[in-house]
């Protein structure tokens, strides 16, 4: 008998044989009662005396241990972080760990001046605690806590079954509970191995991913634009792998997804023009390297240093701290001023005036003196100073000079040159005027006439 649903025809809920299921549970039942049943024994009873006694010396001794640990941790100023970091995790399982040690010695113990059933239930606790101080160490290799949390417990209980032998009855009864979509049949236990696979593959993939990445980065031979090119391609490879061996688990023919993925590629083509072409960009600016992470931009009214590269957005943080998400299709259709694109060298120019009076060749000899004596601006590009024209009030003159560091703003040097301007004209007597207005008061005005009134009283 299959039982449909309306709302998928197609999905079907296979009669698993009840007689299978009724018998796994009662097996399962049975042995839990022969277990407790065993606990009323005078050796069980003991050993879990000797288990509680344990716990509460390793309880004792991390008291005791944990501060002088942690302590010690503090000291070590040299460590790599990833040291400490275990360190830190030793020491926040310092607990389990002192009772795995203290249960297996007893164990030894144990066997050697008695039977080996009375120390049956201390072999059982000491496997699954070393189990689960295994599993809680090995998964911390995973950085998502959702998931290292998933596989914590499904290792655990998986681990668990193995040790008490009952994984083939566990697997029979998950394998019987099970339903059809179309030709492909799903039961509860390849669901479960399915995530577990994909849960694993994917702590793999991601683990190789950030060694990976600490490698590429850390290669001085490839410029940063292909770093994160080399970053992304790798983790949509391991991922996708992942997921595709995950789909195979659960026996899904990943061949009827091809029509699927055209239907998509349509809805894509049409309705997320703007995601696709900001994707297409984003990799065309990693290919062609007009950009890459550190460089100086312009954009419009936008200046800053460019913090990261985004599958659809380029990052870049100005000089006030605001981080600014720019589209990448923004920066391939749009005219954008890379100060660094070839090379770290600026040339930056200001403008003033001076008074008639003052000669004009002291004035661009001076100019350059002060300019060369600021910090930041280079010596080995020297400075010039150009008269551009003889205004109403001034002489009018026209400074550059050359920088090579433009992450360090231009807005404050700019400033500091000026002020080197400044106390150099005030040295040497250099007026730098400014419009001055004559007032002429006509005879017969309204104003003329209350100066009248007044100077009348």
């Amino acid at each position: 008998m299959a039982i449909e649903t309306d709302l998928f025809d197609s999905v079907e809920v296979e009669d698993a044989p009840l007689g299978e299921m009724l018998g796994v549970g009662l097996d399962l039942v049975q042995q839990a009662e022969v277990f407790v049943a065993s606990l009323w024994r005078p050796w069980i009873g003991y050993q879990v005396l000797i288990v509680l006694a344990l716990f509460a010396l390793a309880q004792l001794g991390r008291a005791v241990i944990g501060p002088r640990y942690r302590t010690w941790i503090k000291e070590r100023e040299g460590w790599p972080m990833w040291r400490i970091r275990w360190a830190l995790v030793i020491h926040k399982r310092l607990r389990l760990i002192l009772f795995v040690l203290l249960i297996w010695m007893t164990i030894l113990v144990m066997q050697q001046i008695t039977w080996h059933s009375r120390s049956y239930l201390l072999e059982i606790i000491g496997n699954l605690s070393t189990a689960w101080l295994v599993v809680a160490l090995t998964t911390r290799l995973i950085g998502n806590p959702l998931l290292r949390s998933f596989l914590r417990y499904v290792l655990w209980g998986w681990i668990t079954l193995r040790i008490l032998g009952l994984t083939e009855a566990f697997a029979t009864l998950m394998d019987s509970l099970a339903f059809h979509i179309g030709e492909v049949r799903f039961s509860l236990l390849i669901l479960f191995q399915a995530l577990l696979v994909i849960g694993a593959l994917w702590a793999i993939a991601r683990f190789l991913s950030r060694t990976a990445t600490g490698r590429i980065q850390g290669n001085a031979d490839i410029s940063p634009s292909m770093q994160v090119l080399a970053v992304k391609a790798m983790q949509i490879a391991l991922y996708g792998l992942a997921v595709f061996i995950g789909l195979k688990v659960i026996g899904i023919d990943l061949t009827g997804l091809a029509v699927l993925s055209g239907a998509i590629g349509v809805g894509l083509g049409f309705g997320l023009q703007k995601v696709v072409s900001n994707l297409v960009s984003g990799v065309i600016i990693l290919l062609d390297k007009s950009i890459k992470p550190g460089d100086v931009i312009s954009l419009g009214e936008t200046f800053g240093w460019i913090n990261a590269l985004g599958a659809r957005y380029v990052s870049i943080t100005t000089r006030d701290g605001k981080e600014y998400l720019i589209p990448n299709e923004d920066l391939i259709t749009g005219q954008v001023v890379n100060w660094s694109h070839s090379n770290e060298f600026v040339r930056l120019d200001i403008h003033f005036g001076t008074a008639y009076a003052d000669n004009p060749h002291e004035v661009r000899r001076i100019a350059i003196e002060a300019a060369q004596g600021v910090d930041r601006v280079l010596s080995s590009r020297p400075a010039v100073c150009h008269i551009v024209g003889f205004g109403d009030s001034s002489i009018d003159y026209i400074l550059r000079f050359w920088i090579s560091d433009p992450t360090g703003g231009l807005t404050n040097i700019r400033g500091n040159v000026y002020l080197a301007l400044w106390d150099a004209f005030a040295e040497n007597d250099i007026s730098i005027p400014f419009p001055q207005r004559e007032v002429k008061v006509l005879s017969g005005s309204h104003l003329a006439m209350e100066k009248d009134a007044k100077s009348d009283i």
